[in-house]
């Protein structure tokens, strides 16, 4: 049974730095690329970033680039994401998601990835 379980969620207040992680089983990790994806309240889920199998390639959102940074610990199963300088506009629910087929043009697409866990909340303060 594949699972994604994250963690490292929390209140942080503007400017603060916080590290998600994003622990994976059940499935050949090493083969899987992972992304991060977020959901505010009333928003729509939307790309953060992602991370290829090998985690030599790195892909972000426009809105964090620069400010968060992914990575990957394949001999331990977990992905990073970094978030430094965060702004209340980060506040949300961060998932991460993990699929084999992964183009430079659906990385970014919620439906390419097969297995998503449950979210760990983010919150900012101003």
């Amino acid at each position: 049974q594949v699972q994604l379980v994250e963690s490292g969620g929390g209140l942080a207040q503007a400017g603060d730095s916080l590290r998600l992680s994003c622990a994976a089983s059940g499935l050949t990790f090493s083969a899987y690329f992972v992304a991060w994806f977020r959901q505010a309240p009333g928003q729509e889920r939307e790309f953060v970033a992602a991370v290829s199998a090998s985690g030599i390639q790195t892909s972000y959102a426009d809105s964090v680039k620069g400010r968060f940074a992914i990575s990957r610990d394949n001999a331990k199963n977990i992905v990073y994401l970094q978030m430094n300088r965060l702004d209340p506009e980060d506040a949300a629910t961060y998932y991460c998601a993990a699929a084999t087929t992964v183009t430079l043009t659906t990385l970014a697409v919620e439906e390419t990835y097969n297995f998503w866990g449950m979210g760990t909340q983010v919150t900012v303060s101003s």
